[in-house]
């Protein structure tokens, strides 16, 4: 998302947070029904062009929200009402932008009960079973399967054994992942969780355990050198043999032995 679109989805979404903060547990239902919106613009070109038309009536295309959402919650239509009153430089962008302000309601509904944190660990933790095990990441993100079944597989691994938001978050994607990989929205699920504790994250990935005292040294450098706090993520990998791999979004920095050697061989070679 870039430029027009951008500026509409940050400018909306800031003025929705506080909205959802305030509604606590009622987050879950707002997003359920910011999904339902989705779906529905999903599923409509007609209506992605009638609610993105730069020549239409800010005000007329709210009402046009209006009168087909207008048995959803208040707060729903408020929001998606701004949204359609926003330019958007391509009509995608506008579900797309409703999509993230059902991420935001849940992970608002999760901070109002403290439990914020224990959400980004479960994503993580499922993130890390999904790379680990390429029959569940298939069986979840096949979309060559009814949508129902990729849930079913769901609910049998994780169903009562998440937080109710952790759950939510991760059935939509499993149900709805409007052509993304699954990994990548879990991935993306976990930085937004993050970043709402106001934290970075750092994937390291180590052919070990780190020690407790190694993590905080490490996070404490990272958090120096980003000048925010740093949520740490670590993955054991045996096959790095020794070193670690830090990423903090785009950048990467690879001391693992195994990239010491291909570098080695890439010297060799050349």
């Amino acid at each position: 998302m870039k430029g027009t679109s951008q500026t509409a989805h940050d400018t909306v979404l800031r003025t929705f947070d506080p909205v959802a903060t305030a509604a606590g547990k009622d987050g879950v239902a707002i997003a359920r029904e910011l999904f339902a919106v989705v779906d529905t613009l999903d599923g409509s070109g007609s209506l992605r062009r009638a609610l993105t038309d730069p020549a239409r009536d800010a005000d007329d295309k709210a009402a046009l929200v209006a009168s087909l959402f207008g048995s959803f919650d208040q707060r729903v239509v408020d929001v998606v009402a701004d949204f359609a009153r926003s330019r958007w430089s391509s009509e995608a962008d506008l579900a797309t932008s409703i999509e993230d302000a059902g991420d935001v309601a849940l992970l608002a509904a999760a901070e109002k009960a403290k439990t914020l944190q224990t959400v980004e660990e479960e994503l993580f933790r499922v993130e890390r079973e999904l790379v680990a095990s390429r029959d569940l990441l298939t069986a979840l993100g096949d979309r060559s399967a009814p949508a129902s079944a990729r849930t079913g597989v769901l609910s049998d691994v994780l169903k009562g054994k998440v937080d109710e938001v952790t759950y939510a978050l991760l059935e939509r994607k499993v149900a709805a992942p409007r052509g993304a990989r699954l990994l990548t929205l879990v991935r993306g699920l976990v930085q937004t969780a993050a970043e709402r504790r106001e934290r970075l994250v750092a994937r390291v990935t180590a052919a070990v355990e780190l020690t407790a005292k190694q993590r905080t040294r490490l996070t404490a450098i990272l958090a120096e050198a980003y000048g925010r706090d740093v949520q740490l993520n670590v993955a054991v990998d045996p096959e790095v043999l020794g070193g670690i791999k830090v990423q903090v979004g785009s950048e990467v920095v690879d001391g693992t032995v195994v990239n010491r050697l291909a570098d080695a061989r890439r010297r060799l070679v050349g």
